[in-house]
């Protein structure tokens, strides 16, 4: 589904990402751990095309596609999916009339005839349960006065709308509390397909006893310098990211 090779990317005019690689099959949850400052969140902004990062060197191939030669939109189309580590609040823009426009756009671009109204609410309404997301916060402007984590929940929302083939977690259990972690892990779960995979970018433990990555990797100074199974994912947890820079030294 998604390779990467020899991945250089800047941001204002800083190295950030200096060679990472990384394959990621069909079906496959694979998690980024990492301290601040690794490069995590670049790596999950150059794959959707933000124009504040610049590709330097390396190839990143999605569905026998080269992605890098895509606009932010179309990878959105063709099915990768970034659920933000801070949502953005938007005043003003019914969610209804959000989501109507992005799936009937998505549509589109797939050739695809656009949801009628009815249409749409009945799909809506079966998302909206996937998630457990209130119809009040449904009927409002995107993230607007929600929550850390009816916002978290709202973008899991979105996700099950759109139904990505690679869905993009970056630190979604940020400032979440068991509940609604368990939530927002769950729809994540109900959503996942044979077909999909996805890539959770998270500090802790926590999110994955959810989620179960089949590989974990972690990245320093820009680059993946270890991958192994969900065991690793626990060493880290107990040890933390200096035992790993030892070995490197």
């Amino acid at each position: 589904m998604l390779e990467i090779k020899d991945l250089h990317a800047s941001v204002n005019g800083k190295e950030i990402l200096k060679g990472v690689n990384l394959t990621i099959k069909d079906g496959e949850v694979h998690a980024l751990m990492g301290q601040n400052g690794a490069g995590k969140s670049t790596l999950s902004n150059v794959l959707v095309g933000h124009p504040a990062y610049e590709v330097t060197k390396g190839s990143i191939t999605f569905n026998g596609k080269d992605l890098l030669a895509m606009s932010p939109e179309e990878r959105a189309h063709e099915g990768i999916f970034l659920s933000f580590q801070t949502p953005v609040e938007i005043p003003g823009v019914s969610m209804v009339n959000f989501m109507r426009a992005a799936v009937n756009e998505q549509r589109k671009y797939r050739q695809l005839p656009p949801l009628s109204a009815s249409e749409f609410l009945k799909l809506m309404r079966e998302k909206r349960a996937v998630v457990e997301l209130d119809n009040k916060l449904a009927n409002r402007s995107v993230n607007e006065g929600f929550s850390g984590g009816e916002k978290k929940r709202n973008e899991i929302f979105q996700m099950a709308m759109l139904e990505p083939t690679f869905a993009i977690l970056d630190e979604t259990d940020s400032g979440l509390d068991v509940d609604a972690l368990r939530i927002v892990a769950e729809g994540f779960n109900k959503l996942k397909r044979a077909e999909t995979s996805a890539m959770v970018i998270t500090h802790y433990q926590r999110l994955l006893d959810y989620l179960k990555p089949d590989v974990v990797h972690v990245l320093m100074g820009g680059k993946i310098v270890k991958t192994g199974g969900p065991e690793l994912a626990q060493e880290i947890e107990n040890r933390g990211f200096d035992w790993i820079k030892q070995e490197l030294v």
